[in-house]
């Protein structure tokens, strides 16, 4: 059961293009926010969809697969862990943020590649 642990999946749309940049130390990483949607029917037997906006960090080589493939609008499936972090602003107000740290990403739509090189089952 330890695997499963702190680990997240979600398929949405990228809410904008990766922003990449390197640490002090020379690491490579991108973020960029992804929205999900979810959907019910109200009392009235309306249909109502509500979007979920979700930040999203990648390392190292996921890191230059969103660089190099990622868009604003594409769809793709993420898998990480939820990673819960504060830093004061330049006023001095404490900011808190929940991001989720990448393992995996597979890009959905057109036949393309997963982050691990591997096909769809589509295409093999």
């Amino acid at each position: 059961m330890n695997s499963l642990s702190n680990r997240v999946t979600l398929i949405g749309n990228l809410g904008q293009d990766p922003e990449t940049k390197s640490t002090e130390t020379g690491k490579k990483f991108a973020h960029f926010t992804l929205a999900t949607k979810d959907g019910y029917k109200n009392a009235d037997g309306q249909r109502i969809t509500e979007t979920t906006w979700h930040n999203i960090v990648a390392w190292n080589g996921l890191a230059d697969i969103a660089e190099k493939f990622l868009k604003k609008g594409k769809e793709v499936a993420v898998e990480g862990r939820i990673v819960y972090r504060n830093y004061e602003d330049k006023k001095g107000v404490t900011k808190y943020i929940t991001e989720i740290v990448l393992s995996d990403l597979v890009l959905l739509r057109n036949g393309e590649k997963s982050a691990k090189g591997q096909p769809k089952k589509d295409e093999e």
